[in-house]
């Protein structure tokens, strides 16, 4: 595993570990499907949320929410549409938020931003 693979397993561990405080029910973790994957999968009421995860020990390269480029948004909804159809929940209302991570020195989140509907499908 990778210094990168680290950080961003980190990262999705307290992503989830957010969720799961304010209620949310993490249904899966780092589902794939083609060249997309879906780093955690969570219900919260009747609305099921895909959650990009994105954690960074710095800004250096800018905040973790700006990574995300066009493609990376396009790939997100054509996998949690292949999601939707994979499950049989082409009806079920969702969304796909953006948790952003920064990471002190000593890998303790400095700073946590759950942006909802952050990508539009």
């Amino acid at each position: 595993m990778t210094k990168r693979e680290d950080v961003g397993a980190w990262g999705e561990a307290i992503a989830a570990k957010h969720l799961t405080e304010r209620g949310y029910v993490v249904r899966e973790r780092n589902w794939r499907h083609g060249h997309g994957e879906l780093d955690i999968v969570a219900q919260r009421g009747d609305t099921l949320i895909f959650v990009e995860v994105r954690t960074r020990r710095s800004d250096a390269y800018g905040r973790p929410q700006e990574s995300i480029s066009p493609h990376k948004r396009a790939t997100l909804i054509t996998t949690a549409q292949a999601y939707l159809e994979a499950h049989g929940l082409q009806d079920a209302q969702w969304q796909i938020d953006v948790i952003a991570i920064e990471l002190d020195e000593r890998n303790v989140a400095s700073q946590l931003e759950h942006i909802e509907c952050a990508i539009e499908g």
